[in-house]
């Protein structure tokens, strides 16, 4: 495949993403966490594509959301957490096992490394000034949301691995 019609291919389903995260995803809530289908689509690309690739992901996919939360927050946080969370993610590639990663639980793992990053910017940054001290968002927001969309992540870790066993 040329790498035009890669990228092309990978931008629309970083849109695909992006539409996911904004609507369908807030009905999965529990409580007040919601997984992070963004950060399974940057871990991927990290796996997949490498760190460059996951780290421009995770900025553009940030900015969109910074754009489209309409001032609920700061402006450019998400782009700063999902960048680092995307170049955390690129120290994961290795281009000679990236079927084993994708199909097993190094996917999860992969998962979670890149959502505590994220969250641990998000959330210490996000928080100031609202009186919580930063265990307390460390524990009641980062590390559920963490486990949360790393939860998630096992369904398209099994469907990677139904593709390439059958």
């Amino acid at each position: 495949m040329n790498s035009f019609r890669r990228v092309g291919i990978d931008i629309l389903l970083s849109l695909l993403f992006l539409v996911l995260q904004t609507t369908l995803l807030k009905f999965l809530a529990v409580n007040t966490v919601v997984p992070d289908s963004l950060l399974i689509w940057i871990a991927y690309m990290a796996i997949r594509r490498g760190q460059i690739a996951a780290t421009t992901t995770g900025f553009f996919l940030g900015l969109a959301i910074d754009l489209l939360s309409g001032g609920d927050g700061m402006l450019g946080l998400a782009a700063l957490s999902k960048t680092v969370g995307g170049f955390a993610g690129g120290y994961f590639y290795n281009e000679n096992k990236t079927t084993q990663t994708l199909q097993g639980f190094r996917f999860i793992t992969v998962v979670l490394v890149i959502s505590l990053v994220h969250n641990l910017i998000y959330f210490l940054i996000f928080l100031q000034g609202t009186g919580l001290s930063w265990w307390d968002a460390v524990m009641w927001y980062g590390i559920p949301t963490s486990l949360y969309t790393a939860a998630t992540a096992l369904l398209p870790m099994f469907a990677f691995a139904r593709k390439y066993l059958s």
